[in-house]
């Protein structure tokens, strides 16, 4: 199949995206992950996916606690000030702390672990899967993906810029393991039960001189506002209009494929922990394996500079699939558009891809902005009206030319 047609629409294409994209920023709630704005934009773009010629399609609900992923900070956070508070009587225990509270952090944060989940308030979240059927016998089914809801906005990157929110975040964990070495050094020295230190003692000294890191941990309680949620314009509703402005094309141009399925899956709690992707993949074990299927996931297309395909996930402990990537990769240069290959680095968090992959899908992700942080990342300036025409149409220039190539039998 021959999908130029759609290509050479690009810019019409990114325009409709921008209208649709704006619509639900202005006119309806917010979307926090398990909100009823969530659910309502979901359901809209159900609708929209009707109108494009899905004959399927199915909003399903999950219960989650979105509060945790961000609220493993306040057990963090606090065993550590209580740590250095305990240093300077039973290092011993100051140790113990700050081993539960880093290794607390990795699992949550680094492995994406539902560890504290039970200790905040359950909520409702929904993912939404679209189908358009194919002609004839399906041999193989693509899916892109992209996630409905918006993030709680990050003030000291809001104020600040990314340089600050890191650097504020690194000194603050660097205290931590300020701490953590000195009483270690500490117990060694003087062993398991010692109490009070002495004063004169250089590791006293060094204790006081690391006082110096307490604001910077009381300030990571403030690492997130919970009572503001950004737009999420570009994270991730660009994400979400990938895959339906395809359909829309489809439909519009009247193009039927003869043995490839075409779908959508809008997931919700994104910002959650990847709490929607983890219950589709749930919800969903087992099926869709009849054939090659592929998703295709999107975060935040912004940049057209930023393009890329990122081959690892998860903070990089995680491979994704290669065949997948470097389908999306391919076509890009088949069209001459800007693409690069990268990763979701260690501390940069993860995107519903990990999810998917970890799940058994075959699974590979894009984003379109630089993994340093940009002022727009979850902060209210990641609305309609600074959304970037030129990012969003070469991307879906490529996902056409993905969709084609994989029609044609590339990568299977």
């Amino acid at each position: 199949m021959d999908l130029k047609t759609l290509i050479d629409k690009k810019n019409e294409t990114a325009k409709w995206i921008i209208d649709e994209i704006t619509h639900i920023c202005r006119d309806m709630p917010k979307r926090s992950p398990g909100s009823e704005g969530e659910k309502i934009a979901t359901e809209y773009m159900e609708q929209v996916c009707k109108d494009c010629g899905c004959e399927y399609t199915k909003v399903e609900s999950f219960k989650e606690n979105p509060g945790s992923f961000f609220g493993w900070l306040y057990f963090t956070l606090t065993f550590a000030l209580v740590s250095i508070v305990l240093f300077f009587f039973v290092p011993i225990v100051s140790v113990v702390l700050i081993v539960l509270g880093l290794t607390l952090s990795v699992l949550q944060f680094g492995l994406y672990k539902k560890v504290v989940d039970r200790f905040f308030p359950e909520k409702t979240g929904h993912n939404l899967t679209a189908v358009k059927s194919c002609t004839g016998e399906v041999k193989r089914r693509i899916f892109f993906n992209g996630h409905s809801d918006a993030a709680w906005e990050w003030p000291v990157n809001y104020a600040l810029g990314g340089v600050g929110f890191e650097t504020h975040a690194l000194i603050g964990f660097g205290g931590a393991f300020y701490y953590l070495a000195i009483s270690i050094i500490y117990v060694c020295k003087y062993g398991v039960g010692a109490a009070v230190i002495n004063t004169a003692d250089p590791l006293f000294k060094a204790g006081l001189v690391g006082l110096v890191f307490v604001p910077f941990l009381i300030g990571l309680y403030f690492l997130w506002n919970k009572h503001r949620i950004v737009d999420g314009a570009n994270d991730n509703l660009t994400g979400c209009y990938m895959g339906i402005a395809l359909l829309k094309a489809l439909k519009d141009e009247g193009v039927e494929l003869e043995n490839t399925e075409v779908g959508v899956i809008i997931t919700g709690s994104e910002e959650a922990g990847l709490r929607g992707a983890m219950a589709w993949g749930e919800a969903h074990k087992g099926e869709y394996q009849d054939v090659p299927t592929f998703i295709v996931s999107y975060d935040t297309i912004h940049d057209p500079k930023q393009l890329m395909v990122n081959y690892r996930n998860l903070n990089g402990t995680m491979k994704t699939d290669k065949d997948i990537n470097d389908l999306f990769y391919e076509a890009a240069q088949e069209l001459g558009i800007f693409c690069k290959k990268g990763w979701v680095p260690p501390l940069g968090g993860a995107t519903d891809d990990a999810a998917f992959h970890k799940a058994g899908f075959r699974s590979g992700g894009v984003t379109g902005l630089n993994h340093k942080l940009e002022n727009y990342y979850h902060t209210r300036r990641d609305t309609y009206d600074n959304l970037n025409e030129n990012g969003i149409a070469d991307c879906y220039a490529v996902t056409v030319k993905t969709l084609e190539m994989f029609d044609n039998g590339a990568k299977q």
